[in-house]
């Protein structure tokens, strides 16, 4: 199938209007597509169709509300990516500082506190790289002045990236009280649990990092929702499925873990508020159904 031609704006804005979009404000249109391409705000668009295979659109449906709900979800991703550097500054503290006193400044090339040497190796080999990468002033003073030598974990984990952390964590031998210290300073009663959900946490920083489309988005990654006794107060109605697949679930994951952290509801005030702000946004289509607001955990 040979590649289609290119469209100049006005093309795309008259596309979209022979398909049922209608717009109140052309000008604005035009300008919201110089800055902001078709094929981005197609997946806010996706679901507005009637007809998929001709991609006609639902009666009713105006860019201004496509318009809506990218701007909603990009606030939210800014919102998340504040949550996740709380959860992702404990997390490297919590380690380094538990793993560090018990087994040592260089714990982490220890093959023998890992489960998998394999993924430990390659584990290792992430991390160097993060190292080698840094300019931090303190990175470069240790190259310099101890070269060829292995930085402590308290130098080289500072550089390390949410997901270098989540691996090193999941592979950390189960029988370590310090790994299970860890998930309970978190409000876990398994490091199973803390495992899946910085895994899941982590991959919807890739997300969020790369500016990529949250909002009705199914999640690859699902972090465990039937908890052992944990710590603070957890959802108490069973999800429904669209729940586990969609943001909401990985969503009050990190309410809860920024709970546990001493964020004091800073974060859930933050998204209840966005919330509000875009009323007419669908949130069922991020999983928030079923009465969640109704939810002890999404209480203020």
């Amino acid at each position: 199938m040979a590649n289609k031609p290119a469209y100049t704006l006005q093309q795309q804005i008259d596309l979209l209007k022979s398909r049922g979009m209608s717009f109140q404000n052309e000008t604005s249109a035009l300008q919201k597509l110089s800055t902001i391409s078709y094929y981005r705000l197609k997946g806010y668009w996706w679901d507005m169709q009637s007809d998929f295979q001709n991609h006609q659109f639902k009666q009713g449906t105006t860019f201004e509300n496509i318009v809506e709900r990218y701007n909603f979800d990009k606030r939210l991703r800014q919102l998340l990516f504040d949550a996740i550097e709380s959860i992702e500054v404990a997390l490297r503290s919590k380690m380094i500082y538990h793993l560090s006193l018990k087994y040592g400044g260089l714990w982490y090339l220890d093959t023998t506190l890992f489960t998998d040497r394999q993924r430990h190796t390659n584990h290792i080999e992430e991390l160097n790289k993060e190292f080698a990468r840094s300019h931090e002033i303190f990175i470069q003073d240790h190259k310099k002045r101890y070269p060829q030598t292995d930085a402590d974990a308290w130098k080289i984990f500072e550089v390390a990236s949410f997901g270098t952390l989540s691996k090193f964590y999941k592979n950390l031998q189960h029988q370590l009280p310090e790994k299970l210290i860890i998930a309970n300073e978190f409000g876990l009663n398994r490091q199973s649990e803390l495992s899946s959900w910085l895994e899941a946490i982590s991959y919807i920083r890739n997300i969020v990092a790369h500016h990529s489309r949250l909002w009705n988005r199914n999640m690859v990654k699902k972090p465990v929702a039937r908890l052992n006794n944990p710590a603070g107060v957890w959802l108490q109605t069973p999800l429904h499925e669209a729940q586990q697949k969609k943001p909401f679930l990985i969503i009050t994951c990190m309410v809860y873990l920024c709970d546990r952290i001493g964020d004091h509801h800073a974060i859930k005030a933050k998204i209840l508020d966005l919330f509000a702000t875009y009323p007419d946004v669908p949130k069922y289509k991020m999983g928030f159904l079923n009465n969640w607001q109704n939810e002890p955990l999404w209480s203020l």
